[in-house]
């Protein structure tokens, strides 16, 4: 279910040629949170990681997560000609072979105020551990109500342009349990963690108490995005993460 990034220190969830589905650092080291006080645009954000990730003593291929916001949430074609262009910097820092790609991501669309272009919010990469904690750091990658296969999206969406309550809450569950299975790839859980994020513009509140609170998603609270997933008509999507130490810059 994992594989070693020895290059930059941490293992991931294997998945998709444009992200992992999460990294975890390995023992002796940790991942450091960094988020960006304004949205930057890709090319000058990937300009301020590698300084601040060079400038740690690190080398780029430390680099194991980035958040990211997008002006509107792409059709299908438009979410893969991104993401073309999105790994052409991984390939260049030695993260991407061309098909393999260890680095997170969770990428979502401001309702309000969005960015123009697809921008930087935030990024991880592991350094030294200053801690002697037994649980590792870990990111995990943005995922949503889509299940896995070779369909096109509406085929895979669960509950479909479904907006209705039992429709919303299937598809909280399925992302919750998406959630839970990747935790579970790091034999971990919702106690491990010390952030849990959710990205919609529909009101969830009525699931979160069975669906959030009584499984332990929210052992460090819940931070709400008003923002939508990446892709057309994909209504609710979630991260996680356990990291020590977060910096605003």
């Amino acid at each position: 279910m994992t594989r070693d990034f020895p290059a930059g220190n941490y293992r991931f969830i294997p998945a998709v040629f444009q992200f992992s589905s999460g990294a975890a650092a390995d023992s002796g080291f940790e991942i450091e949170r960094v988020r960006f006080d304004r949205l930057l645009p890709l090319a000058e954000g990937f300009a301020q990681v590698a300084e601040y990730i060079r400038g740690s003593g690190r080398p780029l291929t430390s680099f194991c997560a980035c958040e990211l916001r997008s002006p509107a949430a792409f059709t299908e074609d438009g979410f893969r000609t991104f993401n073309q262009h999105y790994v052409k910097t991984l390939a260049e820092w030695g993260l991407f072979d061309g098909s393999i790609n260890p680095v997170a991501r969770s990428n979502v669309c401001p309702e309000i105020d969005p960015p123009s272009e697809p921008s930087f919010y935030a990024f991880s990469f592991t350094r030294p551990s200053q801690g002697t904690g037994a649980t590792p750091t870990f990111v995990i990658a943005g995922g949503a109500e889509l299940s896995d296969g070779s369909g096109s999206y509406p085929e895979r969406i669960v509950r479909y342009r479904d907006l209705s309550a039992d429709g919303l809450r299937e598809k909280v569950r399925f992302t919750v349990v998406s959630m839970e299975e990747r935790l579970g790839a790091f034999g971990l859980g919702w106690k491990d963690t010390t952030g849990v994020q959710a990205y919609t513009v529909h009101d969830f509140h009525p699931v979160i108490s069975d669906e959030l609170v009584r499984r332990g998603a929210t052992r460090s609270g819940l931070t709400w995005h008003f923002a939508r997933p990446p892709v057309i008509d994909l209504e609710y999507e979630m991260d996680c993460r356990r990291v020590m130490r977060e910096t605003v810059i």
